[in-house]
């Protein structure tokens, strides 16, 4: 496993990450969870990202009895709030922040997060109340650093712009070969003032791990045929990117890469990426992505990928 530093952080992260969005504490049993926590730590995986809106509180505490009795200077913790865990209890607020820490930190069974993230933009609270919060709990000792997932760049460019408060290391976003609308502005903009991406869904949900063929019926025990984690995916099933997706095989195989290796590869040709986000509900899953970190691709092949891809890759049609 390969690390890359965290923005202007002291962090140093893996250069593959572990998840639990619809996963651990919903989608997946609690036994299995626990082994592919375990076993991602054991492969090198220093990184673990949360929310607390994941199953409304479920997942940070599956990872609070997973990852107990283990060093906790071993691993890094992220979480995040902003999504509503109750009808009152939602937003950015310095309520919000300190009430929805403590919570936090209950769950994960931990006194302090090395990262705590904005899960996304408070249009209802001034960002200047929620910086404030943000820089105070740092000061407290329960927050190491701080990021945001999902802002635009003028939401960063004003965040940059508050005197006096803790400085955003890391950025969240949708990256992957099938979406890139953070290219055009907030990598650039991030990458000019410290901030590294640590990228959601770099596989689209799986797709392209390249298990969903054109035209075939979903694979047992996938994420697609699960209830519980496939509602976010019907997107990347539209025929035109399965069938795109399928042209990528020969060159993944060309790469002595499965697809997910290739996949992830691509994300982290970026140099701002620090850490791409997988899922995984087996740890057999976490053996395959781990051998993407410092996996060397020939430049042309990604280039014929991008040519292949185009037709359906998703750029940035709106301010990223």
């Amino acid at each position: 496993m390969k690390y890359r530093q965290l923005g202007s952080s002291s962090l140093n992260v893996s250069e593959i990450s572990l998840g639990s969005w619809l996963t651990y504490g919903v989608g997946v049993e609690r036994e299995r969870a626990t082994q592919c926590v375990r076993h991602a730590l054991s492969l090198g995986i220093n990184f673990i990202d949360t929310a607390n809106i994941y199953g409304k509180g479920a997942a940070e505490t599956l990872l609070g009895e997973a990852l107990a009795g283990v060093r906790r200077d071993s691993y890094l913790l992220a979480t995040k709030l902003f999504a509503p865990m109750t009808d009152t209890d939602r937003g950015l607020s310095r309520a919000q922040v300190f009430k929805q820490l403590d919570a936090s930190l209950k769950r994960l069974r931990t006194d302090y997060v090395d990262l705590y993230q904005c899960h996304r933009y408070d249009q209802e609270t001034p960002l200047q109340e929620t910086m404030s919060a943000l820089s105070d709990v740092v000061r407290q000792g329960k927050v190491r650093y701080i990021g945001f997932s999902e802002w635009s760049a003028q939401h960063i460019n004003d965040s940059l712009a508050i005197a006096n408060v803790e400085r955003f290391v890391s950025s969240q976003p949708q990256y992957s070969m099938l979406w890139r609308r953070p290219e055009e502005k907030v990598i650039p903009l991030c990458k000019a003032n410290g901030i590294s991406q640590i990228v959601w869904s770099p596989l689209a949900q799986g797709v392209l791990s390249g298990k969903y063929a054109p035209g075939a019926a979903l694979p047992l025990n996938s994420r697609a045929a699960s209830p519980q984690m496939n509602g976010f995916i019907s997107n990347w099933l539209r025929p035109e990117i399965l069938g795109a997706v399928e042209q990528l095989k020969p060159l993944a195989r060309e790469a002595n890469a499965t697809m997910s290796q290739f996949a992830l590869a691509w994300v982290l040709r970026e140099p701002n990426v620090a850490s791409a986000i997988v899922g995984a509900s087996k740890p057999e899953q976490v053996d395959d992505n781990v051998k993407a970190s410092g996996l060397s691709v020939d430049p042309a092949l990604f280039a014929r990928a991008d040519q292949i891809l185009s037709d359906v890759v998703q750029h940035a049609r709106r301010a990223a």
